[in-house]
């Protein structure tokens, strides 16, 4: 049997699932209570972002004309490839000038606090995280949860280790302990880690309402955004 580690070294080549030999299915995956309130709350999401995307649209036109939405492949439960969704908070053709930017965080993450690619009201969608209210679509679509893991790069999951790999047995989320303990101003990849795997075991429906509702206090509180 292949181990994750091992899969992680191919998986860069390939887009399909990668834990296709994970020990378990963490239960948090199969909830249909966890389920039907992704869909109430994809659902009203998905109603507020549609109100919120004609403003969006007139100010980011004013700003930085181009697409008003931002979209990039990331890896959800089991590795499996997914289109997330964004208002675009950076200037076209980001990704292209991502090599001339400095990475300040530390492993397999990327983090620049005052990364030049960010246009001005993009700095605004981020410190108010109106830029991830499209992501209410993939909530909808399964691929992702109101609450769960950050939803990692390809690139980061091909360097991944045994232990990294563990964020993987649960769907990623808009929000999760990292949203609620720092969110932007944690730059230690190990410690997104940790976080992810204590979400997993502490994880009940109760405890993805207590950090749905904290989120909402951080936000509007704009703690750890930049």
């Amino acid at each position: 049997m292949n181990s994750p580690f091992s899969l992680a070294t191919t998986f860069a080549q390939s887009p399909k699932p990668l834990l296709v030999n994970q020990p378990f299915t963490h239960p948090s995956v199969n909830s249909k209570i966890k389920r039907f309130i992704d869909i109430l709350g994809g659902l009203v999401g998905l109603s507020i972002t549609l109100l919120l995307a004609i403003p969006i649209s007139i100010a980011m036109q004013c700003d930085s004309p181009g697409p008003i939405l931002y979209s990039q492949i990331r890896c959800g439960f089991n590795g499996k490839r997914f289109r997330i969704w964004k208002f675009r908070s950076m200037i076209v053709n980001a990704e292209q000038q991502k090599h001339l930017v400095e990475n300040q965080a530390q492993g397999h993450i990327f983090k620049n606090d005052q990364d030049p690619r960010i246009t001005r009201i993009g700095r605004f969608l981020r410190r108010t995280s109106l830029d991830e209210f499209p992501q209410f679509w993939n909530v909808l679509t399964g691929d992702m949860s109101l609450v769960g893991t950050r939803p990692p790069t390809p690139d980061e999951v091909s360097n991944y280790s045994q232990k990294h790999l563990q964020r993987l047995f649960v769907k990623p989320g808009i929000t999760g302990e990292w949203q609620v303990k720092g969110r932007s101003s944690i730059s230690d990849f190990e410690e997104v880690v940790e976080m992810d795997l204590d979400y997993q075991r502490k994880w009940s429906i109760i405890y993805d309402i207590n950090l749905i509702l904290r989120t909402v206090l951080v936000v509007i509180a704009r703690k750890g955004a930049c």
